[in-house]
C-alpha cells in the first residue's frame, strides 16, 4: 500500500510539472520570435478587451497564439496516435503515418496543387487543401479499417497499411514528375510540415475533432492494458478484439489525419514521444502512460516549432527537420538496445 501511495504521489508530481511546462512553452511560443513580447503584455492582450490598441495585438492574438495552441493540440494528437499504434502492433518503432494516412493526405493535396483539381471550387484555396488532405487521410483510414475487421494478424494489417501508403506515394511521385516548378515548390514545402499561418478557424476545427478523439482514447485504457498481456487474455477479460482493432485504427488515424490536413506530415512526434514517456514514467500502465504521452507530445511539438521558426530567423525551417533531430537519435538508441537484448 505504501508503494502504491508513493507511486501515485510521484506520478501526480510529474503530471503537475508537465502541466506547468505546457503553459510555459505556450508562453514562450507566443512571446519569442522576430519581435520579443513580454509576459505582462501577452496577458494584457489575452484578457483585456481594450487591448486591441496594443501594437502587438495582431502578432499575439492572430498569429502566434493560434499557432501555439495548434502545436500543442497537434502534438498531443500525434503522440496519442503513436502510442496507440505501438501498443496495437507491439512494436516500439511504429508511428501514426505507418498506416499510410500521411501518404493519402499527400496524394490528395498533390492532386489539387499539382494536378489542378479544384473539387468544384473556382480557385485553389487553403481551405481546399485542408479538405483534400482530410479526404485523402479518411479514405486511406477507411481502407485500413476495412481490412482491420477481416485480418487476424496485426503484422499483416501493418504490411497492408504500408503498401497502401506506398501506392499513394507512387501516384504522388508521378504527379510531381509532370508538375510545374512553381507548383512543385509549394507542394514540397507543405510535405515538409509546418504550423505557420494557422488561423483561429483552423484551430477551432482542430479542437472540435482532436480533443474529443483524444478523450475517447482515454476511454479504452483498460482494454489497452489487457491487450498488452495478449489477445487471449484480453478476450478472457471481455474485450471484443475485432471492435477493439477497429477502434484503435480509427482513433489513431483520425488524430493523425486532422493534424496532417492542417500542418502537413509532421515526422517523429508519434514515434519518439511515446518512447520518451516510457523512459520518464518507467511504467507500461496506460492509465499513466497515455495521459503522460499526450501532455509530453504537446510540449515537445511546441518546443520544436519554436526552434524551427527562431533558430535561423527570419528563415523558418520545416518542423519535421527539427523533430527528426529529436526522433532519429531515439530510434537509433532503441534499435541498438533491442539488438543488444537479443
Amino acid at each position: 500500500m505504501d508503494f502504491l501511495r508513493k507511486s501515485k504521489v510521484r506520478y501526480t508530481i510529474v503530471f503537475v510539472i508537465l502541466a506547468c511546462l505546457m503553459f510555459l512553452t505556450l508562453a514562450l511560443c507566443v512571446g519569442f520570435g522576430s519581435v520579443k513580447i513580454g509576459l505582462r503584455e501577452i496577458l494584457d492582450i489575452l484578457f483585456n478587451k481594450e487591448a486591441t490598441v496594443n501594437p502587438f495585438y495582431d502578432i499575439v492574438w492572430n498569429i502566434r497564439f493560434p499557432r501555439a495552441v495548434a502545436t500543442i493540440i497537434g502534438g498531443c494528437s500525434l503522440a496519442a496516435s503513436g502510442l496507440l499504434l505501438q501498443i496495437f502492433f507491439k512494436n516500439p518503432i511504429v508511428e501514426p503515418y505507418v498506416l499510410g494516412v500521411s501518404s493519402g493526405a499527400s496524394l490528395f493535396v498533390g492532386v489539387i496543387m499539382l494536378g489542378g483539381v479544384t473539387l468544384g471550387f473556382e480557385t485553389v484555396s487553403p481551405f481546399m487543401l485542408v479538405l483534400g488532405a482530410f479526404l485523402g487521410s479518411l479514405i486511406v483510414m477507411a481502407i485500413v479499417i476495412l481490412f482491420a475487421g477481416k485480418v487476424k494478424n496485426v503484422v499483416t494489417l501493418l504490411v497492408i497499411g504500408m503498401m497502401v501508403g506506398y501506392l499513394c506515394s507512387g501516384v504522388t511521385s508521378v504527379l510531381t514528375a509532370f508538375a510545374d516548378k512553381e507548383k512543385l515548390q509549394g507542394f514540397t514545402m507543405w510535405r515538409m510540415g509546418t504550423f505557420s499561418a494557422f488561423t483561429w478557424n483552423q484551430v477551432k476545427v482542430l479542437m472540435i475533432i482532436g480533443i474529443p478523439v483524444i478523450l475517447l482514447s482515454m476511454c479504452i485504457v483498460k482494454p489497452l492494458n489487457a491487450f498488452l498481456l495478449g489477445e487471449e487474455y484480453a478476450k478472457s477479460m471481455g474485450v471484443n478484439i475485432k471492435g477493439f482493432r477497429i477502434a484503435i485504427v480509427a482513433i489513431s488515424s483520425i488524430l493523425a489525419a486532422v493534424v496532417t490536413a492542417f500542418a502537413g506530415p509532421v515526422a517523429f512526434i508519434g514515434l519518439a514521444v511515446p518512447q520518451i514517456s516510457r523512459l520518464l514514467f518507467k511504467t507500461t500502465d496506460n492509465k499513466v502512460l497515455l495521459p503522460g504521452t499526450i501532455m509530453l507530445g504537446g510540449i515537445v511539438t511546441s518546443i520544436c516549432d519554436l526552434i524551427a521558426r527562431t533558430i535561423v530567423s527570419p528563415v523558418e525551417l520545416p518542423i519535421s527537420a527539427v523533430t527528426s533531430f529529436v526522433g532519429a537519435p531515439i530510434v537509433i538508441f532503441l534499435v541498438l538496445k533491442r539488438r543488444a537484448s537479443l
